[in-house]
């Protein structure tokens, strides 16, 4: 080995030996909810300034975060209702409302059929009448036995379920002239047969007659 190979081999050793520090390891920081004395209150986590607001959480449209104009429950869908937003609407309450409210919103859900208290029924005229916003307004706040959804329910999807409650109810008080032109489905004692009459039960057809040997029929 010469000795430029050796001052080679030295140098590079020395350059990977001092990539192995522990500078960053070792450094100074405070572990998550570990006390420290560099705070008075001992606390290293420290509280969010008073004010703070978190990115797309400055909530500057009142009606979408509250269904409220001013201290009324409003009565209009703050986006328009499409038929995604009816399935999605429909899906999450299946999730959260259908175990007490039924799918039907009868309010015979599974767990008043094992004793529990049953929730008034969407079909009433009181709730027929009741504005979109105050299903939003439940959801999020709570009313009467029923505790609030704010945090399991994200606030999009509240007003999806709200539609599609509206929905429902239509659905359980509707007439057929209310459904849209070309849309409509008929009544199967509506229906007209398109099978012929003859040949049919009770029609009085018979048989054709049937051939054997030498041309006769019988």
């Amino acid at each position: 080995m010469t000795r430029i190979t050796a001052a080679a081999l030295l140098g590079i050793s020395g350059l990977i030996l001092a990539g192995c520090r522990q500078d960053m390891h070792d450094q100074p920081k405070f572990i998550p909810l570990r006390m420290s004395d560099f705070f008075a209150d001992k606390r290293s986590a420290r509280p969010m300034v008073e004010g703070t607001v978190a990115r797309g959480q400055l909530k500057e449209d009142t009606y979408f975060y509250t269904g409220k104009i001013g201290t009324q429950e409003g009565d209009v869908m703050p986006f328009p209702v499409t038929a995604d937003v009816l399935a999605r609407g429909q899906q999450r309450y299946n999730i959260y409302c259908s175990p007490c409210h039924s799918e039907l919103g009868d309010g015979n859900g599974m767990i008043v059929q094992r004793g529990l208290r049953r929730p008034p029924s969407y079909h009433t005229d009181r709730l027929r009448k009741a504005p979109i916003g105050h299903f939003f307004d439940v959801m999020t706040n709570g009313f009467g036995a029923m505790p609030d959804y704010a945090t399991q329910i994200p606030v999009a999807d509240r007003w999806a379920i709200s539609a599609y409650i509206r929905a429902l109810q239509l659905s359980q008080n509707a007439q057929q002239a209310d459904v849209p032109a070309g849309m409509q489905v008929v009544p199967e004692s509506q229906l007209t047969s398109t099978v012929p009459a003859t040949n049919t039960p009770g029609s009085g057809a018979t048989e054709p007659p049937k051939q054997v040997k030498g041309g006769e029929t019988k």
